[in-house]
């Protein structure tokens, strides 16, 4: 595929399962809309199963959604609305939502309908088929589309890209374990799945000062356990390796978590496991799509354990704003969750990768539009 000037390259997931390079048009920058010279953008473990599933069901698009870039070009409405100008370094959030909903109203904005891709036909970053003028609507570019309803975080100068882009999936792990879990001094917290997202909620947990974590996850995660530890993970454990129940009860003295966060994606035993280890009046938080019924959920054990059992959904702006500091504060080894770089002619493999399909050992990806350009 060759580059054309005056044209934005951009890696397109097909209706076919693979992914092509495409030449599109810049986008017209009206007086409520903006366009992104985008830096790095992250690969969030959805991005997967969105390839298998979404071009198929919506037709070709371009994916990615934890994007850092520069305001490169901004409408003289759009400056006045979102506080930034030409050349601001900026984090975007995926959701596009409207702002005058109940949702939105309430600060609830990822659940607005008109950004709603779960449950409905709404529009968002990199979940947009390119059928949708003009086309430019995800992170594996080089140019990015700045629609009016965009959110936007301001990104330090000084902040190494590949640490930007973990704005929205720590985001996610503040959500989780601090908002939402509300961790904290005294609380035993469990988090199910050492992936990028359950590795976020071990940072998350440890920075509201949780006093007991404890990271799960399988034989062949061990690199990933090791880093939890690294992170602020008080113990780990193999779970095909030790029973599960005996060791939280054994760690625990028989009181059991608090708190558990199921991070783990792909499989039902989870949230029956989540339900066993979560003590009396305990939160469990499903943070992770099974694709699949959970075949002997037992609604009883809720009611004889008085259980709070809710489903998580993305982040807040609070939470965004959050992680950002966390970052910053260079006070953990958050690099190390940052493995694999990869070109737009690699972001097939890249995303094999994330599937487990592809390159080892990888936990949070990126996509790099400008290397070796």
């Amino acid at each position: 595929m060759s580059i054309e000037q005056n044209k934005v390259l951009a890696a397109v997931a097909k209706e076919n399962n693979q992914i092509e390079l495409v030449n599109f048009d810049f986008p017209e920058v009206t007086s409520t809309t903006g366009l992104l010279k985008i830096e790095m953008t992250g690969m969030c473990g959805s991005d997967w199963p969105y390839f298998i599933n979404y071009p198929r069901t919506k037709g070709s698009m371009i994916l990615g959604h934890e994007t850092v870039g520069h305001v490169h070009k901004i409408g003289n409405e759009a400056f006045a609305r979102w506080g930034v100008k030409e050349g601001d370094r900026v984090a975007l959030e995926e959701y596009l939502p409207c702002g005058h909903c109940q949702y939105c109203r309430t600060g609830d904005f990822r659940l607005c309908d008109e950004t709603d891709t779960l449950l409905g036909n709404g529009v968002r970053y990199g979940s947009t088929p390119i059928s949708m003028q003009p086309s430019l609507w995800g992170g594996y570019a080089r140019y990015q589309y700045l629609h009016s309803n965009t959110v936007f975080h301001k990104i330090p100068v000084a902040m190494p890209a590949k640490l930007a882009t973990l704005a929205l999936p720590l985001g996610n792990g503040v959500e989780w374990a601090n908002i939402q879990g509300k961790a904290g001094l005294g609380k035993c917290v469990v988090i199910q799945g050492p992936g990028q997202q359950g590795l976020a909620c071990t940072v998350a947990a440890h920075q509201a000062g949780a006093s007991q974590i404890i990271v799960t996850g399988l034989k062949a995660d061990q690199h990933r356990l090791t880093l939890a530890r690294e992170l602020g993970a008080h113990h780990t454990i193999a779970i095909d390796e030790v029973d599960l129940l005996e060791s939280i009860a054994d760690i625990t003295g028989g009181l059991f978590a608090d708190i558990v966060i199921d991070c783990s994606s792909g499989g039902e035993e989870t949230v029956l496991s989540a339900i066993q280890i979560a003590r009396k009046g305990g939160l469990v938080l499903l943070c992770g799509r099974k694709g699949v019924p959970v075949r002997e959920f037992q609604s009883d054990q809720l009611f004889k354990k008085h259980l709070t059992v809710r489903g998580m959904r993305g982040h807040s702006y609070q939470a965004v704003e959050m992680a950002i500091s966390i970052i910053s504060s260079e006070h953990y080894p958050l690099h190390k969750l940052c493995t694999h770089t990869f070109k737009l002619e690699e972001v097939e493999l890249g995303l094999r990768t994330l599937g487990g399909k592809g390159l080892p050992n990888a936990i949070h990806c990126c996509v790099d539009p400008w290397m070796n350009s």
